[in-house]
């Protein structure tokens, strides 16, 4: 499918988009995004003032702010045992099944925080839980881009990811993008090669965009982590 966002709106897309984190695992209210569209770009950030996602439940604890283009209560649990608190519909905005995905984004992480893109299987059915990490940042390890594959509950996939070391400033705007075939997976930032993986999951994936804060973390707890991301695209 082809498919491209570039925030030149004055909100966000919501036939696309859904601001909210996993809501099912706690509540609306509980899992909604701190975001602004403005400058043709989507502006993803976590005031101090934001409270606990999952307060009580997760470990560690954590905030965030992210949107998903998908939803589908029970996706993505975080340990086992875990009942859904807030019964979400089936939705599904943009879900695609191969192609090359590009996000060019940005972002400002303090030690505490870090910022991320993945594609995560819909878990329409169990086994069709992979994740393709297309860039997965901290800001205490900067210049460390994790990608690859998580396999979770899908037996057709193997663990395979990585964070390498690359040349680049993450505060300034990069291209991060992955070409997804069938059985392939090529990995690349501001066009240049980075790693390929002989694997792919084989479903529809649902885009999820998000920068976390972990406050027991040794960082400055005044500081407002940014993620903006100013395309995601898919061809």
């Amino acid at each position: 499918m082809a498919f491209s966002d570039d925030f030149d709106g004055p909100d966000l897309d919501r036939v696309v988009w859904l601001p909210h984190y996993l809501p099912h695992w706690s509540s609306r209210e509980a899992s909604a995004a701190t975001f602004v569209v403005e400058g043709s770009e989507l502006r993803l950030t976590i005031p101090t003032e934001q409270g606990l996602w999952c307060e009580g439940d997760h470990e560690p604890p954590l905030r965030v702010s992210g949107i998903q283009s998908g939803s589908l209560s029970g996706q993505q649990p975080f340990r086992d045992g875990l009942m859904v608190r807030s019964q979400e519909p089936a939705w599904w905005g943009v879900t695609p099944h191969y192609g090359r995905v590009e996000i060019s984004a940005r972002m400002d992480l303090s030690s505490r925080s870090m910022a991320a893109v993945w594609l995560a299987g819909i878990e329409d059915r169990p086994e069709r839980s992979g994740e393709i990490c297309i860039f997965e940042v901290f800001g205490d390890a900067p210049t460390a881009i994790g990608m690859g594959i998580r396999r979770f509950r899908d037996p057709a996939l193997a663990d395979e990811f990585e964070a390498p070391h690359l040349p680049i400033d993450v505060r300034e705007r990069h291209l991060y993008a992955a070409d997804w075939r069938a059985g392939r997976l090529d990995f690349s930032v501001d066009g240049e090669h980075v790693r390929s993986l002989a694997q792919a999951p084989d479903y529809p994936m649902q885009f999820m965009v998000a920068v976390f804060d972990f406050p027991t973390k040794p960082g400055p707890a005044g500081h407002v982590p940014l993620f903006a991301i100013d395309r995601i695209s898919v061809n």
